[in-house]
């Protein structure tokens, strides 16, 4: 199975940069792991917001295959359970998908092109986190996921 994460922006903050690290280790048992980072566009107009996502959205979008089955990060996306979206990679696995991508926007959210392409709108909350932060938590509930899966200890 393949997972790519395309993110907007970088992890800045090196304890970050150490969590996500440390959960790519533990992903390799059970997955090929890939992070594609998009540069965030400088916002110099705050009047072109939308100008700034569709140029990040051309990026994220050359980065996709027709056949990756697409899951964005949106605010009202689904929420799950970690049982539940554990079921949910497995269901989508067992459909015969080979890469399975996250999206995850940047400070200003997702153009609405990358939302029409998503197979799949997630959401962990209602609460705003950091696009940073929510990085750590999809890797986190990805390899939760995969040891509910396989009923390996970790998750409880």
């Amino acid at each position: 199975m393949n997972i790519k994460v395309i993110a907007v922006g970088k992890i800045k903050e090196l304890y970050l940069k150490d969590a996500f690290k440390e959960y790519q280790k533990r992903l390799l048992p059970y997955c090929n792991f890939t992070l594609i980072e998009i540069p965030a566009e400088q916002i110099y107009d705050n009047t072109e917001t939308e100008k700034y996502k569709e140029i990040e959205a051309e990026k994220i979008l050359n980065c996709i295959k027709d056949n990756d089955f697409v899951i964005t990060l949106e605010i009202n996306g689904k929420m799950y359970s970690s049982e539940n979206f554990a079921l949910k990679l497995k269901d989508i696995i067992n459909e015969g998908v080979n890469e399975i991508v996250f999206i995850i926007g940047g400070a200003n959210g997702l153009h609405q092109k990358i939302s029409d392409v998503s197979d799949l709108k997630l959401s962990f909350s209602k609460m705003t986190f950091t696009h940073q932060m929510v990085r750590i938590i999809l890797i986190e509930q990805i390899y939760r996921a995969f040891k509910i899966n396989l009923n390996e200890p970790y998750h409880r």
